[in-house]
């Protein structure tokens, strides 16, 4: 808080020079370049691509787009191919859809047949009737008296079968027994 001189009943901030009363009136925050040190305003070091901020907590100053902070400078960001700046106040890059992010540079996406680049763009999915296998989508074997189930992604037994190994066998229901709810 800024220095306050008792006068009579209240209490008077001062407010030093590059600086302006809060919104509350009780306290000072300093101008933009500058920063706060002790009771005092001082002129923030802005570096070469920077521009000054409002100080409150923060440093006082920041990069342009394209510019990173690194100790008392900005340094530009090295963007490689199919990739993109992201706005961040770090500074940094993003890979293009279809391309992951390898060291420092993005590489494309492999996608196998029977697949595609998934929602994220940064990996792939099977499709329907496919599984994952290794790095290739590998034909889901469907049983007799089975059936693919809504995502697509494994097999289920028909009512009055059940699940044994790879294939589905039929449910002896004995007399005086029905099926059960899950039909299995």
């Amino acid at each position: 808080r800024g220095k306050q001189v008792r006068h009579g009943g209240c209490l008077v901030v001062v407010v030093p020079a590059n600086a302006y009363l809060d919104s509350r009136g009780s306290s000072w925050r300093c101008d933009r370049g500058f920063s706060r040190e002790g009771g005092q305003c001082t002129a923030v070091q802005v570096p070469e691509q920077g521009y000054a901020v409002e100080s409150g907590y923060d440093v006082g100053w920041r990069c342009d787009r394209g510019y990173r902070a690194v100790g008392d400078v900005c340094v530009k960001i090295d963007v490689p191919a199919h990739a993109y700046l992201i706005d961040s106040i770090h500074g940094g890059w993003q890979c293009d859809r279809g391309f992951k992010q390898t060291q420092d540079q993005c590489v494309p996406i492999q996608v196998p047949s029977n697949a595609y680049l998934a929602r994220s763009g940064d990996d792939w999915k099977c499709e329907r009737g496919f599984q994952r296998r290794d790095n290739r989508c590998a034909a889901i074997v469907i049983p007799g008296n089975a059936y693919l189930d809504d995502r697509g992604g494994e097999w289920h037994c028909d009512r009055g079968f059940r699940k044994q190994g790879a294939s589905c066998i039929v449910v002896r229901v004995p007399v005086n027994a029905f099926l059960g709810y899950l039909g299995d």
